[in-house]
């Protein structure tokens, strides 16, 4: 069976405040063996963190069969585009192609809009290899975080027709 195309049928809905302890628990469970590793983790601070980027405006569910499922921000960056965070899927939902699946059409509309996305993910994480498979590339690293950019692809003569 090919993975990349087993993922479940999901749709996005924006996050409302019901939706803030969920996606903290989800955060917990997804980011705490890495953060562990990191000697970052630190339950109070990783809640906090949820709440400082989350936006009912920016902040979206990810639902499989109508149940939660994971979570995604995309908000407005600093330098211009998109900056993309807070993208978290249920253990048992990942490497079955929704992760790869979600960020396709989130790609889509930044491009679409012609707006270049930036993100962050921690040393060492699995999740780098995804993002750079859909164009990301190291902007800056630090001993914790690596910073990923994905310009506006360039047009292709296809385009200009």
């Amino acid at each position: 069976m090919n993975r990349e195309n087993s993922h479940p049928a999901w749709s996005l809905e924006p996050a409302g405040p019901k939706d803030l302890d969920p996606i903290a628990d989800l955060k917990d469970q997804v980011m705490r063996a890495d953060l562990e590793r990191l000697g970052r983790w630190d339950p109070d601070r990783s809640r906090r963190r949820v709440r400082g980027s989350f936006s009912v405006g920016h902040t979206s569910v990810i639902l499989v069969d109508g149940a939660f499922a994971g979570t995604v921000t995309v908000s407005p960056d600093d330098h211009g585009g998109r900056h993309l965070e807070m993208f978290y899927l249920s253990p048992h939902l990942q490497g079955r192609g929704l992760g790869g699946a979600v960020l396709r059409h989130l790609l889509a509309e930044a491009d679409a809009a012609a707006e270049p996305v930036r993100l962050t993910v921690l040393r060492g994480s699995a999740a780098q290899r995804l993002y750079e498979r859909h164009g990301f590339a190291v902007e800056h690293q630090d001993p914790v975080d690596v910073h990923l950019l994905r310009p506006v692809p360039a047009a292709t003569p296809a385009d200009l027709r």
